[in-house]
């Protein structure tokens, strides 16, 4: 499918100068902009991003994983027990635990808040 779009001028420098990259942004953009609408969550900013809209008590409790980075996780897991991770896989497990941190905080005072009312 072909697109044309028009952007801002300030994130033109930030375009990926390769069709096949352009293609990558556009369809990770989508998953992130199709998650918040779902309640997945692909990464620490769809957790930012979703908890700055001041969602209910029942949309944070509907927060979950998106597919892809349940696979993740499950991969960088069974990988760190058997043969430990690589120093950027690393970062990006400490991340994902971050954010597991954050949403069950989060998901532990909307029941609260939920039980209360």
């Amino acid at each position: 499918m072909t697109l044309t779009l028009q952007i801002p001028d300030e994130f033109a420098a930030f375009l990926p100068s390769k069709a096949s990259d352009m293609a990558a942004v556009l369809s990770a953009g989508l998953r992130s902009w199709q998650g918040r609408k779902t309640g997945e969550i692909q990464a620490l900013d769809d957790v930012i991003e979703t908890l700055a809209d001041l969602p209910s008590a029942q949309e944070v409790l509907a927060l979950h994983p998106s597919e892809q980075l349940t696979e993740r996780t499950a991969f960088l897991l069974e990988k760190k027990r058997q043969e430990g991770l690589e120093e950027s896989e690393q970062a990006e497990w400490e991340q994902i635990m971050r954010v597991e941190h954050l949403v069950r905080i989060a998901k532990a005072r909307a029941r609260v808040k939920l039980q209360a009312a």
